[in-house]
């Protein structure tokens, strides 16, 4: 940062700040807030708690009070910062953006940490794993919430081990797409609106939240794993009428599949025995440029039938199948709820947007010490990342505020079936179509936390 920059963003993070003192209690928990956040900002090359106060001029302790101890709100927290995210960056082409990241430990006292797959290392380790939702609108995104994910045989399993970790009696075992439908329903009762979300196969590859998703109203295209299984020609299903039983009241009208019907088929084989899928051609698109060059991969497109929690098949989806162009080996399968409608190159705009919320992760780790945690208790945890997500929003609003002149129109993939790539086509429509609607019964409401977005 240059001497202006510094000079500016004291005041600013004054301000922004103040919208956050309703939920501190006190006003010395507002000065401890500031003291831990100035230090995530600051250049500290290690950012936990006891090199923070050294800087601070305060005792370590104080700082480590304020995450496990003192009394103040970290739910009302988050639910501001999300309607602040609702209230002053809304976008008719927003994407939410569904990951995890994890932070290795040592030792097993630290709350929830176990020995699994760790990101940031690329292998089993121990380390705690949390689950992230994202947000991005334009050249602008931020995390919007975070929350450790609690294993079930170590932890949940375990409560004399929970009750030593402070993990409250309520926190229980979910499987990580349940924590990230819970988030989304929070951030869509504070007024957060997605008109795309997406996520990798480890959520993709879990049919009730693909469901859940669908009774929210909510546009997804979620990738799945190769063992996804489908049609990609609705299979018929029989009516049958059982007689009237008087005990259990009138007639019931059960569905079942009829007996010689195609049996469902994982997508990595459909490439090879699906006449539907074999008869599309492959079209080339540039999605973006990379570091190392532009990203083109080849794609196509087809309806596709689901299973629904009965086996029957579902409302038809839609089956985007990608492989790169350098690499024909490298395929990728995505699933969309979306009509036929919407074009392939929006999904797969959406689908390939997810290096978003890989950026937010290392933002947040790098810049703002949100690995570097050194606490064991779960609620020092817990709030240790929702002062993260307010602290990348305030770097987030800051740089869009005053990046200096903002770049062109936003690019979307190019698709044409004569030429090879169109290296920059701009849009003259709405990249993204409207969000569908959104059924208020599922969502987590909070009638008092409630604010409308603006126009």
């Amino acid at each position: 940062m240059d001497a202006e920059t510094i000079l500016r963003i004291k005041p600013a993070l004054a301000r922004y700040l103040h919208e956050f003192d309703g939920c501190m209690g006190r006003v010395t928990n507002c000065g401890h807030r500031d003291r831990y956040i100035l230090g995530q900002l600051s250049d500290l090359e290690r950012k936990s708690i006891e090199p923070m106060a050294d800087s601070a001029g305060v005792a370590p302790r104080t700082l480590q009070e304020f995450l496990s101890l003192l009394r103040w709100d970290e739910v009302a927290m988050r639910d501001r910062l999300q309607r602040r995210v609702a209230r002053r960056h809304s976008h008719p082409h927003s994407v939410g953006i569904i990951d995890e990241t994890s932070f290795h430990k040592q030792g097993n006292k630290t709350a929830c940490v176990q020995r699994q797959y760790c990101g940031s290392r690329g292998k089993v380790e121990n380390c705690v794993v949390s689950v992230h939702l994202g947000y991005a609108a334009g050249d602008f995104h931020t995390l919007l919430d975070g929350e450790p994910y609690l294993p079930q045989k170590t932890w949940h399993q375990n409560r004399t081990r929970c009750r030593a970790a402070g993990i409250p009696e309520d926190v229980v075992y979910r499987p990580k797409w349940q924590i990230a439908l819970g988030q989304l329903q929070r951030a869509l009762g504070n007024g957060v609106r997605f008109s795309w979300l997406t996520f990798d196969e480890h959520y993709g590859g879990k049919p009730p939240f693909l469901r859940a998703l669908d009774a929210l109203g909510q546009n997804y295209v979620a990738e799945i794993p190769s063992n996804f299984v489908g049609w990609t020609s609705p299979p018929e299903v029989l009516h049958r009428q059982h007689a009237r039983d008087k005990r259990k009241g009138p007639s019931v009208r059960r569905l079942r599949l009829k007996v010689r019907n195609t049996p469902a088929c994982e997508v990595r084989n459909l490439l090879t025995y699906s006449p539907v899928l074999r008869g599309v051609p492959w079209v080339t698109y540039r999605v973006k440029d990379g570091s190392k060059g532009p990203m083109v991969w080849e794609a196509k497109c087809v309806p596709f039938w689901i299973k629904d929690e009965n086996g029957l098949p579902s409302r038809p989806h839609r089956l985007l199948v990608v492989r790169s162009v350098l690499k024909p080996d490298e395929v990728k399968f995505f699933l969309s709820n979306t009509p036929e409608t919407v074009a392939t190159e929006t999904l797969l705009l959406v689908a390939f947007s997810r290096w978003r919320v890989e950026r937010m992760f290392q933002d947040s780790k790098s810049e703002l010490g949100m690995d570097h945690f050194e606490v064991r208790k779960y609620l020092s945890i817990q709030r240790h990342l929702i002062l993260t997500c307010v602290s990348h929003l305030f770097l987030a609003e800051f740089h869009l505020d005053h990046r200096g002149e903002k770049r062109g129109a936003d690019r979307i993939p190019s698709g044409d079936g004569d030429a090879p790539t169109r290296p920059h086509l701009v849009s003259r429509r709405a990249m993204l179509p409207d969000p569908g609607a959104i059924h208020q019964r599922a969502i987590a409401t909070n009638p008092a936390s409630y604010c409308p977005c603006e126009p």
